[in-house]
């Protein structure tokens, strides 16, 4: 559903009628809500369970699109963004608590092609909106059918949720074939802190290489416009190939064997597309850091999930960190690309040491996993 608005977004700063630049405060002002919807999501999930938020959190986006599409006024369309994006917090959550849950029932691991599903729906959605636009459909038109469709896959999707958070969250975990020790009414604060700074880093990766592919080939190579966003294509299939394959990857190396072969892939990318002054290098660089970056962040929701305590709090920590590195990671990039640096220079600066921090902060995550489980059991059938 982001998509399909996000990409309409010029014609709808029309319909409100204020500039680019008060457009990109309001959509400021409304993500942050975001971040202040995560730092509660544990107890409103734990409260409600991850089932109800689901189904009354998707009625409620549904609605806010039609509010979003409507919108002449910047006071409206901004509480309906204000709306949507608090309750996306909380569906967003919910959804991969369920994923999990579901992933670790399971002998074969599902969060990488859930994750895909979600790459494809972008793509979807930004493919609805060239379509809407070549049709001449307004946004309202536009996201009016966007919400219809949407209500009927929420229908479908209500339908087949678990029952009840119980049900899922089991102690025993058959992909690991291991049991948590136990599960106390509030996780550690080392693992919490871990998580933020893990969402941080992976999302300052994920923002960058996609939001700034298509600048590092048109302002430091002088690529036209066509061949520019050829960067960000492969990046994304990159990302979408990777995401399908991962699963059958993990089975094969194991989770921290896929991390270690994600955090190579990627970090390569990045020296190759940001540093290395060939333009066909740097676009072979972007498809690398596609294919890297793309298992990130199914392992750290499957991670944040599984962390012993008040279910959702673990994704509300790691999505509070991600959420603030979305609204930070832009302006800072742009900022550092608008000095004597080159775009592929400022992406570096931020990539890189992210790249180590995420590898720190991931492999202290999972010393510190081990050390709360006991020998490994065996599952029954």
């Amino acid at each position: 559903m982001t998509a399909s608005f996000i990409a309409r977004a010029p014609q709808i700063r029309d319909q409100i009628g204020v500039s680019v630049g008060r457009f990109g405060l309001l959509m400021t002002v409304a993500a942050s809500l975001g971040v202040a919807a995560s730092l509660i999501a544990g107890r409103v999930i734990h409260a409600a369970s991850t089932r109800r938020v689901l189904q009354v959190g998707g009625v409620v986006m549904v609605l806010c699109l039609l509010v979003i599409g409507a919108a002449e006024s910047p006071l409206v369309w901004t509480v309906g963004m204000l709306v949507y994006f608090g309750v996306d917090v909380l569906v967003d959550i919910s959804m991969n608590l369920q994923g999990s849950w579901i992933s670790a029932r399971r002998r074969t691991p599902v969060m990488n092609r859930l994750h895909g599903l979600w790459s494809l729906g972008t793509f979807a959605g930004g493919l609805g909106a060239v379509v809407a636009n070549s049709a001449g459909l307004s946004p309202l038109t536009h996201l009016s059918i966007v919400s219809a469709l949407m209500a009927v896959v929420l229908v479908f999707v209500a339908r087949n949720l678990l029952r009840s958070d119980e049900e899922g969250h089991a102690d025993v975990t058959p992909t690991a074939a291991v049991v948590v020790v136990a599960e106390p009414s509030r996780p550690r604060r080392a693992p919490i802190v871990l998580l933020v700074f893990a969402g941080m880093f992976a999302v300052v990766s994920e923002v960058t290489a996609g939001d700034w592919a298509t600048f590092r080939l048109s302002d430091d190579f002088g690529a036209t416009g066509a061949v520019a966003s050829l960067a960000f294509v492969g990046y994304t299939v990159g990302m979408t190939v990777m995401r399908f394959g991962g699963d059958w990857l993990q089975l094969r190396l194991g989770r921290p064997g896929l991390h270690h072969l994600s955090l190579g892939l990627a970090t390569a990318g990045f020296v190759l597309a940001a540093l290395v002054p060939v333009e066909g290098v740097s676009l072979a660089g972007f498809v690398l850091i596609g294919l890297g970056v793309a298992t990130f962040m199914p392992k750290l929701y499957d991670d944040a999930a599984r962390l012993p305590g008040r279910r959702g709090a673990g994704l509300g920590a790691m999505t509070a960190g991600m959420r603030v590195a979305f609204l930070v990671t832009p302006v800072a990039v742009g900022a550092l690309a608008g000095t004597s640096l080159s775009v592929g220079e400022a992406i570096a600066v931020f990539t890189l040491p992210s790249m180590v921090g995420l590898a720190i902060v991931t492999e202290w995550s999972d010393r510190l996993r081990r050390r709360q489980t006991v020998a490994p059991l065996a599952v029954a059938p």
